[in-house]
């Protein structure tokens, strides 16, 4: 066996690990989703994505770890458990097309591109964009779209979608990503002041009515917009 070998059975094998932590994770807490476990497609998507490939080169040997992880301009890559979670309260179907609000380095985007027909990713931080879109299309992944700009606008060119999931936090829910909701479509996002936080499911029914579901307390990075993302990077 080659050190490579040696390397990708590690982290397969560390990978089966992180999918046993998110099973018991959703046990613990299920009182609070409503559900007692995640679904199967989106944890056997879980288990073929090489987390390591999304994250820092020197933060590889942790990305098994069911927490969340540095990676650079001050954001991190979502713990697994959450990322499921988000994943499976959208209820992904095969032909769907979601949007994506905060690209990151790909992971999440890599977990909607094996769920989805099209996935539309927009990411504000235009290092974190274009390093996020090297790592998927070096994974093969070729029904994703990439957009630099600001995710709380969505993307009205490709609207509307049937799945919208929002990666990091604004204080209220955009009315611009309401406004590219689909009939009968879902947003999955973390909403609220930084140390009040609820991760919502907000569901547009049929006839446009809108229902909106607090799922549990969370903590993510804010929802920036082009403005800050510009004076930050200035």
């Amino acid at each position: 066996m080659t050190a490579a070998e040696g390397r990708d059975d590690a982290f397969a094998a560390l990978r089966r690990a992180m999918v046993e932590q998110i099973e018991r994770h959703a046990e613990r807490v299920a009182d609070r989703t409503g559900r007692a476990a995640i679904s199967a497609p989106v944890l056997e998507a879980v288990g073929r994505i090489p987390r390591h490939a999304f994250v820092p080169v020197e933060m590889a040997p942790y990305a098994y770890l069911d927490r969340p992880l540095p990676i650079g301009s001050g954001k991190t890559i979502s713990q697994p458990f959450i990322v499921a979670l988000m994943t499976d309260l959208l209820g992904i179907a095969p032909g769907d097309r979601v949007l994506e609000v905060g690209t990151g380095l790909g992971y999440q985007t890599a977990l909607l591109a094996e769920l989805a027909g099209e996935v539309f990713t927009v990411e504000v931080i235009g290092e974190l964009a274009r390093d996020g879109r090297r790592r998927l299309e070096e994974q093969g992944y070729a029904n994703v779209s990439f957009r630099i700009g600001d995710g709380s606008l969505g993307w009205p060119g490709h609207g509307p979608f049937d799945r919208i999931i929002v990666t990091a936090a604004p204080d209220l829910i955009p009315p611009a990503l309401l406004q590219q909701l689909k009939p009968d479509g879902r947003m999955v996002i973390p909403a609220g002041l930084d140390d009040d936080q609820r991760l919502l499911v907000v569901a547009r029914e049929a006839g446009g009515r809108l229902q909106t579901t607090e799922i549990l307390p969370v903590r993510f990075s804010r929802l920036m917009s082009g403005t800050e993302a510009a004076d930050e990077q200035g």
